[in-house]
């Protein structure tokens, strides 16, 4: 697999944080887990319940060593939000994230959140416009 980051971006690689000073093209010849840059999310930006699974979730993708301790804090999360919400659909997607962390494929499990926010500013905030964030 082959990732181009540009100069200055940052890469998480298996715990290990990686930044080029020029455009550079990195080819992974074996299995890892990695986060772009552009997918982290900064601690101030949790505002919801769905991105503060997302950021538990991110954290034990960034250190591994950490993931056995953040997953009970990431399932309490989920078992949280899926009281909060009415809709069916976010409690499907967070039955299977939970699963997908259950089998360390977190990568996957932050994808599927990224999937449900249109849904959960649609049940929280029925009468605002779409919320954009930067990261996630």
């Amino acid at each position: 697999m082959n990732i181009t980051l540009r100069a200055g971006e940052r890469i998480y690689i298996n715990g290990a944080v990686l930044r080029v000073d020029r455009k550079a093209t990195l080819e992974l010849m074996n299995d890892a887990t990695f986060l772009l840059e552009t997918h982290v999310m900064q601690a101030e930006d949790a505002t919801t319940p769905l991105r503060q699974v997302y950021f538990v979730v991110q954290v034990m993708l960034m250190d591994p060593g950490s993931a056995r301790t953040t997953a009970q804090l990431a399932h309490s999360l989920i078992g949280k939000a899926r009281e909060a919400f009415d809709s069916a659909q976010i409690k499907r997607g967070l039955g299977a994230v939970a699963e997908l962390i259950g089998r360390g494929r977190y990568f996957e499990a932050m994808k599927s959140l990224r999937s449900m926010y249109p849904l959960e500013q649609a049940e929280m905030f029925p009468n605002d416009k779409p919320h954009t964030s930067h990261a996630a």
